[in-house]
């Protein structure tokens, strides 16, 4: 059954027009009133998330209306929420991670400029690039099942992203080749919310390693090969979320 994002408060028997994008969606589909969907709206309260049965009841030429029908309590997302903060790979190869994070279940992607960082966003291309992956965020969601879609956020630097590193989960990883860097899965223990740091193309330089050890992030490995930037993340996600 199709699935639709609908950030609005879902109440069973409700009428409500779709936002524009699942509306458009619904109808490239051809669906017609009578036809049933499922929406989901991400909100998470008291660590319950679900989704709604819904109904088409009109198609407009733009706007599509719907019937809330009841909730369904379906638990899919990970017992582990993991915040991954990385190094923006160049070409399309970002929005490709967005959407494989988000299929694993990861609570938010920080994207990141680093000294070694080919993609270098700033300004009103920034804004339209985050907006861009939120909506990639959004659609992977939709297709697998994910009831929680994770949190874009604008891009930083990765000086002014650990300045603030005070508000960040108090187990923090980084992504290292440094000889005394631990297995993940031995540093990663229990089901502690989790900050994993990752480079770009060539990782993050020395320089930026010494300064995520001083705001707290321990160096983790993920063994002796050494991984595409975008591999690397979606390896340790997987580590730490499946």
């Amino acid at each position: 059954m199709p699935r639709f994002y609908c950030p609005a408060d879902l109440t069973p028997g409700a009428l409500l027009d779709l936002p524009a994008g699942a509306a458009r969606h619904v109808q490239v589909l051809r669906l017609q009133p009578g036809d049933a969907i499922t929406l989901f709206n991400g909100q998470d309260e008291d660590g319950v998330t679900g989704e709604f049965a819904a109904t088409v009841t009109q198609m407009g030429r733009s706007a599509v209306q719907v019937r809330v029908g009841e909730f369904v309590n379906t638990q899919r997302e990970p017992a582990r929420r993991v915040h991954l903060a990385v190094g923006m790979p160049a070409n399309e190869r970002m929005d490709w991670l967005v959407e494989k994070a988000a299929e694993l279940g990861v609570a938010s992607i920080q994207p990141l400029v680093t000294e070694r960082s080919v993609l270098r966003l700033g300004g009103e291309r920034a804004d339209k690039k985050q907006a861009h992956w939120q909506s990639v965020a959004v659609a992977a969601c939709e297709q697998c099942g994910g009831n929680r879609v994770p949190v874009i956020h604008p891009v930083l630097t990765l000086a002014a992203w650990l300045a603030r590193a005070d508000a960040l989960p108090a187990l923090r990883l980084l992504l290292s080749l440094r000889d005394e860097a631990l297995a993940l899965r031995t540093a990663a223990h229990g089901l502690h919310a989790v900050t994993f740091l990752s480079g770009p193309e060539g990782g993050l330089s020395p320089a930026e390693e010494d300064a995520a050890v001083l705001a707290g992030f321990a160096p983790v490995s993920l063994g002796a090969r050494t991984l595409r930037a975008e591999t690397a993340a979606m390896a340790a996600l997987a580590a730490l979320l499946l």
